[in-house]
């Protein structure tokens, strides 16, 4: 599946890590079977029209305000419409939050995680922006991490906190389940962005979710138990970054 972005293709494929979409930039080499030095010319200028492109379009330049996270170049555009799995976890939850205030009554079946949850936001509510941070992470990092394939019976699947808090789920549902967190405790959403990224020490796929904190980046992730700047961690390479405006395909 291919969209484009700044006039560069871009291929969106999957990591070995079970259930991540990743977004790439499409290198794959040119075939010049017959007219090859035609060919080599044409590339050169087309590779020549394609870098023009993307250094002159306003959403390929570096602006005041991008976050250069893990110090990549960073490619905005508003369309997510390719996001599906992101787009339906939105629509999910907002037909579910309602269903966070209601009354709960906590019994052998009946655990009332999301009322525990809220309740846990509103004690938390008047502490201090950075304090906040940490608790939420530090709550929802008590989950039980579970793949898609055993929680849900397929590969990639996208869950809404209700149902992250009903039976847990993999790294970027506690990253959405962060942000919504916070989104309660009126953090704005174009302060947060949910990173998929490459692990390169396990050679696996991961997600976090990314807070921007007096010009800083924060990280919170389901493998760190603290709140940390993005510049501590260097074993991570960023493929794309995601809110509910916006998108980011980030490029070293």
């Amino acid at each position: 599946m291919k969209t484009r972005h700044a006039g560069i293709p871009v291929r969106l494929t999957r990591t070995g890590f079970p259930s991540l979409l990743i977004a790439r930039l499409n290198t794959e080499p040119i075939k010049m079977p017959v007219l090859f030095f035609a060919k080599v010319l044409f590339s050169i200028a087309l590779v020549a029209v394609v870098t023009a492109t993307a250094t002159s379009s306003p959403s390929a330049a570096a602006k005041p305000g991008d976050w250069r996270v893990f110090d990549t170049i960073e490619l905005r555009s508003a369309k997510l419409e390719k996001f599906k799995k992101w787009t339906d976890v939105l629509k999910r939850y907002e037909a579910e939050e309602p269903e966070e205030l209601q009354k709960c009554t906590i019994t052998a079946a009946q655990k009332c995680h999301l009322a525990k949850w809220r309740i846990f936001l509103k004690k938390i509510s008047e502490r201090p922006e950075l304090e906040q941070l940490a608790l939420v992470n530090a709550y929802l990092n008590k989950w039980l991490y579970v793949l898609d394939p055993v929680n849900y019976g397929e590969k990639d699947y996208w869950a809404t906190p209700k149902q992250f808090l009903h039976r847990s789920g993999d790294c970027e549902d506690y990253a959405i389940a962060k942000m919504k967190s916070l989104q309660h405790l009126g953090l704005p959403s174009d302060r947060m962005r949910i990173l998929v990224l490459q692990d390169l020490n396990l050679k696996v796929g991961h997600a976090v979710l990314l807070v921007e904190y007096k010009g800083k980046v924060l990280v919170l992730d389901n493998q760190i138990s603290k709140v940390i700047e993005q510049s501590r961690i260097k074993h991570y390479k960023p493929i794309y970054s995601i809110n509910e405006s916006a998108w980011w395909l980030h490029r070293s």
